[in-house]
């Protein structure tokens, strides 16, 4: 058993997680939420800054589009296919959003997104978790995050809006995603990429966070400033999934694996 330890850190976080969510009330979105700091019209348009910043997405899903012929797995192509014109909807749905801030209208904006999120996250997972039939997993994934939204938009037109799915389809596979990282053997050229994905999301989001303080001090607010490092990390993401190629790397550690039991014998006796 000692062998899956790896598989049961993952799900224990997994059940955690979920659990932590069952556990706390329905969470309703905070009209508040819908307030952003900068509402500076520019040539007609509301919002000028937090619609037009959502172009990054757009110009990063047709680069990684282009870039398909260079994908060094075959496996991946329906998953990167998934992640690419997730980001392009979410250029669109956020830009849609950002027009007319709405709880209705942010339903447009998180669906592309928990499609791009959900693509990812099955392209880390097989490349990392040797799991017989994981190759299967993405449009589960994509069908878990839609609906998370779909039920989420549903929850608020029936007055006792729940956040709780959506929650955990996004903040899960941030968790998850760097174990497999530090736990798994993997593709070793998309790591740095990895990374850097992880952490440009979490400096977009602390950004979001301080939304009126940035904006007092450069004129700017920290939600444009969001999404212009969300693409940065949509960016790394596509240099990440262009270098993952789970079948090869799984050969190469196969051969790792027999150099090391023929450098260690008495290790695979005392088994």
């Amino acid at each position: 058993m000692h062998h899956y330890w790896r598989a049961w850190v993952l799900g224990f976080v997994i059940v955690a997680v979920i659990l932590a969510a069952m556990l706390v009330p329905p969470i309703a979105q905070d009209p508040a939420y819908h307030r952003f700091v900068d509402i500076r019209a520019i040539a007609g348009l509301p919002n000028f800054w937090d619609v037009v910043s959502n172009l990054g997405f757009l110009l990063v899903g047709v680069y990684g589009l282009s870039k398909l012929p260079q994908l060094a797995s075959p496996v991946l192509r329906p998953a990167y296919l998934t992640f690419c014109l997730g980001v392009i909807g979410v250029a669109f749905g956020s830009g849609y959003y950002h027009f007319s801030p709405s709880t209705p209208t942010l339903v447009w904006d998180r669906l592309p997104m928990a499609i791009a999120f959900m693509a990812l996250f099955f392209a880390v997972l097989v490349d990392r978790v040797p799991w017989k039939g994981g190759e299967r997993l993405l449009w589960p994934l994509v069908i878990v995050g839609v609906g998370s939204v779909v039920y989420w938009g549903w929850s608020e037109t029936q007055g006792r809006g729940d956040l709780r799915p959506y929650a955990v389809v996004q903040f899960l596979p941030l968790l998850l995603m760097p174990l497999m990282l530090l736990l798994y053997r993997g593709s070793r050229r998309c790591e740095p990429w990895l990374w850097g994905t992880f952490g440009a999301y979490m400096l977009a989001k602390l950004t979001e966070f301080y939304d009126a303080a940035i904006y007092q001090a450069i004129g700017l607010s920290g939600h444009t400033i969001k999404h212009l490092l969300s693409a940065v990390a949509v960016l790394f993401a596509v240099q990440a999934l262009l270098r993952l190629d789970p079948a090869r790397d799984a050969v190469a550690g196969e051969f790792k694996d027999r150099e090391l039991a023929v450098e260690n014998p008495a290790d695979i006796s005392s088994q």
